[in-house]
């Protein structure tokens, strides 16, 4: 996966807006030590040491939706008592829009209580509601979702079989998605798929779609079989099967089969991972990512998950980290300006001076790397402003560069002195030096103090100019010209 694309998606997430309709609890946390058992009969005897509560299901895939940094909605129906009063308590101090919320007075807020001791879960307790919404409300939240469907970039569907999603509710929304040119993406309970029929993607679980397509999950040949049921049943184009320690499979009409295998880690908890995995999706999907990217994007997400005890969200940085394990290269140095300009930023609130130089660098060479390590000197971290290869023809003609933009970039990206390299289109930096205010801005000594574009800006907040000279003799026309000379003269 793409480090630098995932950075640029959780750079804009922030616009996306995200509806998620479904069952919503509380999960309730008694953390505690356990090290006798009882006088009273043989279990075990926890001192709660501390309580915690978190949003539990389709609330689950509302946080880490939010975690992503999306815009949430959530439509869904509660009762009208404690449970219930928190849950939106919960929801308000993470900024949930909750005005789809709606109450059933005869109807009890599902709260699962879990006892923890020494990393394990002793036993959960549940109280909920099982029943189907009574008509009225039923129909309140369907013309809900009818009517504001198209204000969000996509709709997700978090079915615990709890009773909210209704066939009418599940119905009116993946209509109401259609009309609105969105996806809708479901999170699947029980054995008949065909109420699901219509959604954009569905993500059951291994033992979910044994259960629905009626076939043993063994090998690959099973498993495909399985998913060919399950979406000729539903008119399914995509199918994603997650397979716990064996990753997961993304099945596509009319596409090959992709399967993503998972991410090693320890884990310490499954709870939630499947809410982690839909959050991830849709913002992936929301964003513009293809269908096996989102995939493989919250496969990444899933990993870091299940690594965590109990329900808890995946922060973009936290995946931005694990695809960087991947790329443990250049790549990690090379930013959009969009991530750029929050990275440097943070840095500026930690008291760092930040250096800027631009250039072409087509066949790096001694005098570049010199130059470099001057500009890096004079302040905590150094940014490099890389001409485009359309930039680089502009300003040097149709023959250049000799070494295109994403190789140029990883060589510089490569030098120590080197912190940050962001690639521009345009012929002069100041669109960068205007949204990353460097301290200090580096050029060649061959400039003029008044030649240098951007040091008004520079200047007018308190940063300044530097010229470095460049060594002489070596220069890029120079090492061309050195080239052509001795290779011309050879005999054919």
């Amino acid at each position: 996966m793409d480090r630098t694309a995932v950075e640029t998606l959780f750079a804009h997430s922030a616009k996306l807006r995200c509806l998620v309709v479904g069952d919503l609890m509380l999960d309730e946390y008694l953390w505690g030590k356990t090290d006798r058992i009882s006088p009273e009969a043989p279990v075990q005897v926890v001192d709660v040491i501390r309580e915690e509560l978190r949003l539990g299901g389709a609330g689950n895939v509302v946080h880490n939706l939010a975690g992503l940094g999306a815009q949430v909605s959530v439509c869904s129906v509660v009762g009208d008592d404690q449970n219930g009063r928190e849950l939106l308590g919960q929801f308000c101090h993470h900024h949930i829009d909750t005005q789809a919320i709606f109450f059933d007075h005869n109807r009890r807020t599902s709260r699962k209580t879990r006892v923890v001791a020494s990393h394990q879960q002793i036993v959960r307790i549940d109280r909920e509601s099982r029943e189907a919404l009574p008509a009225a409300v039923e129909q309140q939240l369907s013309h809900w979702i009818t009517a504001h469907a198209s204000e969000y970039n996509v709709i997700v569907l978090s079915d615990y079989n709890k009773g909210v999603l209704t066939p009418a509710v599940i119905s009116a929304a993946i209509a109401a998605a259609a009309s609105a040119g969105i996806p809708v993406l479901i999170d699947p309970k029980g054995t008949d798929y065909t109420r699901y029929s219509g959604a954009t993607l569905l993500t059951p679980n291994r033992k979910e779609a044994e259960a629905a397509s009626g076939i043993s999950i063994t090998d690959a040949a099973s498993l495909a079989e399985a998913a060919g049921v399950i979406m000729a049943a539903t008119g399914l184009n995509h199918l994603l099967i997650t397979r716990s320690e064996e990753g997961m499979s993304l099945f596509s009409r009319g596409g090959e089969i992709v399967h993503i295998p998972t991410v090693a880690r320890e884990v310490f908890d499954v709870s939630g991972a499947g809410d982690t995995v839909l959050a991830a999706l849709a913002v992936g999907i929301a964003s513009g990512f293809s269908m096996s990217e989102s995939a493989r994007l919250a496969n990444v997400a899933a990993g870091i998950a299940v690594g965590k005890l109990g329900t808890s969200i995946v922060t973009p940085q936290e995946i931005i980290d694990a695809v960087s394990l991947v790329h443990k290269d250049s790549h990690t140095k090379i930013k959009s300006l969009e991530v750029l300009t929050t990275l440097i930023a943070a840095e500026k609130n930690r008291g760092k001076r930040v250096v800027f130089t631009n250039g072409c660098f087509d066949l790096l060479h001694a005098g570049h790397v010199k130059y470099l390590q001057k500009a890096r000197s004079l302040g905590d971290l150094l940014v490099l402003g890389l001409n485009s290869d359309a930039s680089v023809r502009r300003l040097k003609g149709p023959k250049r560069p000799l070494i295109d933009q994403e190789e140029r970039a990883h060589l510089l990206a490569a030098l120590d002195c080197i912190d940050y390299v962001v690639v521009f289109d345009e012929d002069t930096p100041l669109e960068l030096i205007t949204a990353l205010k460097p301290y200090i801005l580096v050029k060649g000594g061959d400039y003029s103090l008044d030649g240098v574009v951007g040091r008004d800006i520079v200047e007018s907040y308190g940063g300044r100019v530097e010229l470095v000279t460049f060594v002489d003799g070596k220069s890029t026309s120079n090492i061309i010209e050195r080239i052509m000379e001795l290779y011309s003269a050879e005999p054919s």
